[in-house]
């Protein structure tokens, strides 16, 4: 499985309609969705750079603003638990510190249960469309949070927010892949993640709205869960009608500005998709290190994210006021935001993902020091710490563009997707049981053990970065692949040609393909 002849001549023979004069003639289900529109001559043969950055641009307007908005909402209110916490949720529900624990845990077991079958879905059907469905379903299991009256009613809906939540950040992977080039895709990546930091500055002003709305029956917290499902409502409606599903197939580009679109990916020989799931890619992901390099990052960087349903509890335990803790809540949201956006645009200028995933992880060692050896008294200092551990979520943001960027092979792609992503189930579903009562009010065992992950996460992108450099090195060492068969498809009648790039081929099988680092 290592040359693309190889990979070709694994192919059914049934898919295969002829094989001559050094030609072969593949089922249109073993490549790329974007071969049709950029091969064979059909298509922009050269790529004018004002057209590709005007298309990129119009891509841009098109897609960006929506995956925004809905990365806002879907962690608003995936954090509505840690926002009712201090609004009542747990005294009008019972709640003990345990089954709160659970409540934030049971959500990402259900993600990694569903996360798997999410990412074969999100292959199989139009990749907006399903990420609609289970945008709508979120939105109604959030607003039935209101109608809950204890701990197993809870437990019930988060259950639901879980199995939902395993398409979003997959089907975004998958799109962000579609549309930009590998350097685009590192700063397109953080644009939507930053959007964690602004839904916690919202969330905080709403959590303070809602606090002043009177009425008999019906707690704050209940407003808060109802409001929020609202707006995820509009928001599927809004993808539902207005996402694209693949540059292929993008509403507002024109026949020649899809062939543009698809054509600007020729530089990451990913390709858009196939359709088509592949049982020896599964494979190939599974026994690729690279892929549980990752994971492992995945998880024990994830493992401090529990920080966010207990944050409004910490702050609060330093002795401010309810209404203080849900302003200075903001503040991480803030701090978010800016290392997001300078991590991103710092990675893509100078095309370094491990160091700069390595520099902004620092303060995510220092904050949790910072916050077991101050004193008590010193509430600026605390808050600081607790600030500052938020810092190294640019390197979580840098990694899923960076994975993306290192996998080719449509299910490989998904696969490793679901890999990543369910050892971020792991890390998530494991933190909250750190937070135990034994530990308050200072917490030093799990603040112990926040630092220890992020020192060990430093250690794992430097590690992978030496894996990908000494694998490029040993690509470039490789007399040249004899590799000159040509590959067609027949598409509406004709045979059409398949450039490489679109052939579905896996970074492995891919010699040409170099990892960037």
């Amino acid at each position: 499985m290592g040359t693309a002849s190889e990979h070709r001549s694994s192919t059914d023979e049934n898919e295969k309609r002829g094989h001559e004069h050094g030609a072969v003639q593949v089922s249109v289900t073993e490549v790329d969705t974007g071969a049709a529109l950029v091969s064979g001559g059909d298509g922009v043969l050269d790529l004018d750079p004002y057209e590709a950055l005007r298309v990129r641009r119009k891509i841009d307007r098109h897609i960006l603003p929506l995956m925004c908005i809905l990365y806002w909402i879907q962690f608003m209110d995936k954090t509505t638990l840690g926002s009712a916490a201090i609004l009542g949720i747990q005294q009008a529900t019972h709640l003990t510190t345990n089954e709160y624990n659970w409540l934030g845990t049971v959500f990402y077991l259900s993600y990694l249960a569903f996360e798997f079958p999410q990412n074969l879905a999100l292959q199989r059907f139009p990749v907006a469309k399903w990420m609609s469905i289970n945008i709508f379903v979120w939105a109604v299991a959030l607003s039935c949070h209101a109608a809950c009256k204890n701990f197993a009613g809870l437990l019930v809906v988060r259950l639901v927010l879980g199995m939902c939540e395993g398409s979003i950040t997959a089907g975004f992977m998958i799109v962000s892949a579609m549309f930009y080039t590998r350097n685009e895709l590192t700063i397109r990546v953080g644009y939507w993640f930053l959007m964690n930091g602004t839904s916690q500055i919202v969330a905080g002003f709403l959590s303070f709205g809602v606090l002043h709305i009177k009425t008999s029956g019906f707690e704050p917290w209940q407003w808060l869960m109802v409001i929020t499902g609202i707006l995820t409502l509009f928001v599927s409606l809004g993808f539902w009608f207005f996402f694209p599903d693949s540059p292929t197939n993008a509403w507002f580009l024109t026949k020649e500005e899809r062939a543009i679109a698809v054509r600007r990916l020729k530089e990451n020989q990913t390709g858009v998709e196939n359709k088509r799931f592949k049982k020896e890619q599964m494979i190939e992901a599974l026994v690729d290190p690279k892929t549980w390099l990752f994971a492992l990052f995945s998880a024990l960087d994830n493992v401090p994210n529990s920080l966010t349903n207990q944050q409004s509890l910490i702050v609060a335990g330093f002795g401010f006021s309810v209404l203080h803790t849900t302003l200075l809540s903001c503040v991480p949201g803030l701090v978010e935001i800016i290392t997001i956006w300078t991590g991103v645009h710092v990675s893509a200028r100078t095309n370094s993902r491990a160091w700069v995933s390595f520099v902004y992880m620092i303060p995510n060692v220092l904050g949790p020091i910072l916050v077991n050896v101050l004193p008590w008294t010193d509430k600026v200092g605390l808050l600081f710490g607790v600030w500052i551990s938020g810092v190294g979520t640019t390197g979580f943001v840098i990694a899923l563009a960076w994975i993306s960027s290192v996998t080719a092979g449509h299910t490989k792609r998904v696969t490793t997707n679901a890999i990543m992503l369910g050892a971020y189930c792991i890390g998530n579903s494991a933190g909250p049981f750190m937070w135990k009562v034994q530990y308050k009010p200072r917490n030093r065992i799990p603040w112990i053990v926040i630092a220890v992950c992020y020192a060990s996460c430093m250690v794992l992108v430097l590690l992978i970065r030496a894996l990908l450099v000494a694998e490029n090195k040993r690509r470039d060492a490789e007399p040249p692949v004899d590799d000159d068969e040509d590959v067609f498809v027949e598409i509406e009648g004709k045979r059409v040609k398949v450039d490489k790039e679109f052939l579905d081929l896996t970074d492995r099988q891919n010699r040409d393909f170099r990892y960037v680092y």
